[in-house]
């Protein structure tokens, strides 16, 4: 005789659920968040079941797409390594990272920012104020140079400016670990009591964003090039204000009206001058001509009253 006893729930149920049907299906799921602690979180959910529900009634998906679908997800997860985000990837072609940029940055007054992008791997190595970060001895030298101030025009001291940028060829360090030097084109530096900072570079290349996995696979079922126009990428932070996130575009750049993750605002494309003076190259230890470009970064401060910072909770890609 068998004496093992039922298993007893953990807990008893928080409520009666009604029955599923397809009329009342959203309704039905996001009834079974109601008892969530967190508020937001249950706000989250509920939302996300009912656009669910919609979409798939509104297309009339099937088994066979809703199959591929997970299919298509499950290869995202299994192309992720420690150097390769494809979520971060897929969520900045479908427009998500740029649209949750935006929400959370608008109307600020000051720099407007843009998507980090999921080649952030490595941390920036400190560098001197007017370092090269250009260590592969690659590319057409340019001095970039700006000012970090607050929205009413004031200097911010003790700002950190992290810069990193692909090659030459179009690749970023850590896509060609065996080729380029460790922590190429990449810097941290901390601007003068003015704010000002500079360092030396070279113009940045249009490029490819990776397109030999399942993202790559969506842009060429869908007639979309995975080109993104030449950029620096920018991070700047300062104790009392909102960290930022943007770049730095070159004017005229290929792709600046097709961006593959939508990223390009007219606030942040700059020319890229050629500037021919002897004695300004030899003061910035340039190669004469050599290509300059300005960039002054405008920081928004906390909310005295409490602002959650959503910007400083962002996980690196």
């Amino acid at each position: 005789m068998d004496t093992t006893a039922a298993p007893t729930p953990a807990t008893a149920p928080a409520s009666h659920f009604e029955r599923f049907t397809e009329e009342r299906s959203a309704e039905v799921v996001a009834s079974s968040f109601a008892n969530t602690p967190d508020p937001r979180l249950r706000e989250l959910l509920t939302s996300l079941v009912h656009h669910l529900h919609a979409f798939a009634k509104d297309v009339e998906l099937t088994v066979d797409e809703w199959a591929t679908a997970v299919r298509f997800l499950t290869d995202v997860g299994a192309t992720c390594t420690p150097v390769r985000q494809e979520f971060v990837l897929l969520s900045d072609v479908l427009g998500l990272s740029m649209l949750v940029e935006t929400i959370t940055n608008r109307a600020s007054g000051a720099t407007e920012s843009t998507v980090e992008g999921p080649f952030h791997m490595v941390d920036s190595p400190p560098r001197e104020l007017g370092a090269d970060i250009a260590l592969d001895g690659k590319g057409e030298p340019c001095l970039v140079t700006g000012r970090v101030t607050s929205v009413d025009g004031t200097p911010v001291t003790g700002a950190v400016v992290d810069v990193w940028q692909a090659n030459a060829d179009g690749f970023y360090d850590v896509q060609q670990p065996d080729i380029q030097p460790e922590r190429n084109l990449r810097g941290l530096f901390t601007p003068d009591d003015e704010g000002r900072f500079w360092f030396r570079s070279i113009v940045p290349l249009y490029y490819p964003i990776p397109d030999d996995g399942p993202v790559g696979a969506l842009l060429a079922a869908t007639g979309r090039h995975p080109y993104r126009p030449a950029h620096v990428h920018f991070d700047v932070r300062a104790d009392g204000f909102r960290p930022l996130v943007t770049h730095l575009f070159v004017e005229g750049t290929p792709y600046i009206d097709s961006d593959a993750v939508f990223g390009v605002k007219d606030s942040l494309v700059r020319e890229f001058p050629t500037v021919d003076d002897p004695a300004r190259a030899a003061e910035f230890g340039l190669p004469n001509p050599f290509r300059t470009v300005h960039f002054d970064v405008v920081l928004r401060p906390v909310d005295v009253t409490g602002e959650q910072d959503d910007a400083s909770r962002r996980t690196r890609s």
